[in-house]
C-alpha cells in the first residue's frame, strides 16, 4: 500500500474517532473533536498531492479517497442535525448531490469516460470542510452556524449543477 493510500486509510480510521469524541463528555472534548476533524480533513489534500505528485494514483485510491471525504463530511453533519445545529433538509440537499454526482460518474465509466473533480467540486470540498471546521469551534453561535450552512449549500448545488451541466452528454437521455 503506497502513502497516499495509507493516508486515506488513516482518514477513514479517524471517522469513528471523531464521532466518539463528539458525544463523549469530557473536557475540551469538542476541541480535541476538532483538531481531529482538521487532521483528517488535511490528510485529504496531502494524499492528493502525494497521489499525483509521486505517481501513486491507484484504483484503490480513486475510490476510497473520494469516499472517505464524503463519510467524514456526512458524519460531521449527522451530528450537526442531530443536536439542531443543522436543518435535515439541508443535510438531505448536500446529501442528495453526493449520490447524484456519484451516479453520474458511474453511468460515465459504463461508457469509458472519467469525469474528473472539476474546480467548483474542490472550492465545495474545501469550503465545506473549513465551514465544518468553524462550526465545530466550541464557542461559535447560531448565526454563523446558519451563514456556514449556507455556504455549504450555494457551493454543493452550483457544483453539482455544473457536473451536469457540464457532462450531459454522458446521459441517455432519450432512453430514460
Amino acid at each position: 500500500m503506497n502513502t497516499a493510500n495509507k493516508l486515506t486509510m488513516l482518514r477513514i480510521f479517524m471517522i469513528p474517532v471523531f464521532m466518539i469524541l463528539l458525544y463523549i463528555d469530557f473536557p475540551y472534548h469538542m476541541l480535541v473533536a476538532l483538531l481531529v476533524f482538521i487532521f483528517a480533513s488535511v490528510t485529504d489534500f496531502i494524499d492528493g498531492y502525494v497521489a499525483r505528485h509521486y505517481n501513486q494514483v491507484t484504483d484503490f485510491g480513486k475510490f476510497m479517497d473520494p469516499l472517505a471525504d464524503k463519510v467524514l463530511v456526512m458524519a460531521a453533519m449527522i451530528w450537526f442535525v442531530s443536536c439542531g445545529r443543522m436543518a435535515a433538509w439541508a443535510f438531505l440537499i448536500v446529501l442528495v448531490r453526493e449520490f447524484a454526482v456519484t451516479a453520474l460518474r458511474l453511468v460515465a465509466v459504463e461508457g469509458n469516460r472519467v469525469i474528473a473533480a472539476g474546480w467548483s467540486g474542490k472550492v465545495k470540498t474545501a469550503a465545506t470542510m473549513v465551514c465544518l471546521c468553524v462550526m465545530l469551534v466550541p464557542f461559535g453561535s447560531i448565526l454563523l452556524d446558519w451563514v456556514c450552512v449556507l455556504v455549504i449549500l450555494v457551493t454543493t448545488v452550483y457544483s453539482g449543477i455544473e457536473y451536469f451541466v457540464k457532462n450531459a452528454d454522458v446521459i441517455d437521455w432519450k432512453n430514460l
